[in-house]
Formats: C-alpha cells, sequence, structure tokens
C-alpha cells in the first residue's frame, strides 16, 4: 500500500487543510503566537505518519505513530484555546475535536495491529 491510500493519512491531510483555512483567518498578531502553534501540531501528524511509514523497520515506525499520537493529543489543547479564545465558532471546534477523535482511534487501531502483525 502506498502512502497516499492510507486512512490516517489521508484524514491527517484533512485536518491539516481544515486548520489552515482557520489559520488563514486569524489576525497577523494571533497568527504568529497560537496559530503558528496550531499548524505545527496537526500538521505534526501527518509528517510523523509519513515517517513512520518509511521506516524499515516496524518497532521505528511505532516510535513515529506513538509521536504522531502525542501531536494529536497537543493538537487537541490547541484547538480547545481557539475555541476558549472566541478565535472559533462552536461548529468549527466541535468539527475539528470530532476529525480528531476519528483519527486518533483509527491511529490506535493501526498502531495496535502493526503491533499485533509484527510481535507474533
Amino acid at each position: 500500500m502506498e502512502l497516499g491510500k492510507l486512512d490516517i493519512y489521508k484524514l491527517s491531510l484533512n485536518l491539516s487543510k481544515e486548520i489552515w483555512e482557520v489559520y488563514s483567518s486569524l489576525q497577523t498578531d494571533l497568527k504568529f503566537n497560537i496559530g503558528n502553534q496550531v499548524i505545527r501540531s496537526i500538521d505534526s501528524i501527518g509528517a510523523n505518519i509519513a515517517e513512520g511509514y518509511g521506516r524499515f523497520h516496524y518497532k521505528d515506525s511505532l516510535k513515529f505513530y506513538y509521536n504522531s499520537r502525542g501531536s494529536l493529543w497537543e493538537s487537541k489543547h490547541w484547538v480547545y484555546l481557539l475555541y476558549q479564545r472566541k478565535l472559533i465558532k462552536k461548529e468549527k471546534y466541535e468539527k475539528l475535536l470530532e476529525d480528531l477523535e476519528l483519527l486518533g482511534k483509527k491511529l490506535n487501531g493501526f498502531i495496535n495491529s502493526m503491533k499485533e502483525k509484527n510481535d507474533k
């Protein structure tokens, strides 16, 4: 399977697209503090999936998938702060959170299936 067909990777790219729209709508001063943080954390989800996918040994790959999961949780934090500080509307917050939750579940499933497959 190629990376572009991997469901968790496609979901991460969609999240990056969604958060880019939020970032683009922020005032310049907000882009340089909270905007950069949320962009970096969400983009890091997909970047770590891609890097893990390209690794030869599955234990090396798992490290990057775990990093991706950490970035996902960091992203939840930043998205919550965007909402709490009234920088995004409730509907956008709920959509982003729903997408992050779905990706988290699928990422956990992917990690577990890799471990099961390779621990035999």
